[in-house]
């Protein structure tokens, strides 16, 4: 399994605390790079702007990833376009908050 593949099963392991669904369900991962020094950035975003737990959210994604031996730095780059909206749920997101 390539490193980026890595990094998005293990971003599954993240869960926004609010709504109990992990990160990538939700559809908060808009991409994943990873350069040659295994540096990988995480283009992410959240639900709302004034989401209350955008530090723990980046904070989960950045310690996370970083636990992947393979990786060297890891940079969170929280953008809010384009918007998140419902419809980049997955359907298991979207049955687990009864949608």
């Amino acid at each position: 399994m390539n490193l980026e593949k890595q990094v998005a099963a293990t971003l599954f392991e993240v869960i926004d605390p609010e709504l109990g669904v992990n990160i990538m369900d939700l559809g908060l991962i808009y991409s994943i790079m990873v350069n040659e020094n295994k540096d990988v950035t995480i283009r992410m975003t959240l639900t709302t702007p004034g989401c209350p737990m955008h530090d723990s959210i980046t904070n989960g994604v950045k310690h996370r990833v970083s636990q992947l031996d393979s990786v060297n730095v890891v940079k969170v780059d929280l953008v809010w376009e384009p918007s998140w909206n419902p419809s980049k749920m997955s359907e298991r997101a979207m049955e687990m908050l009864g949608m």
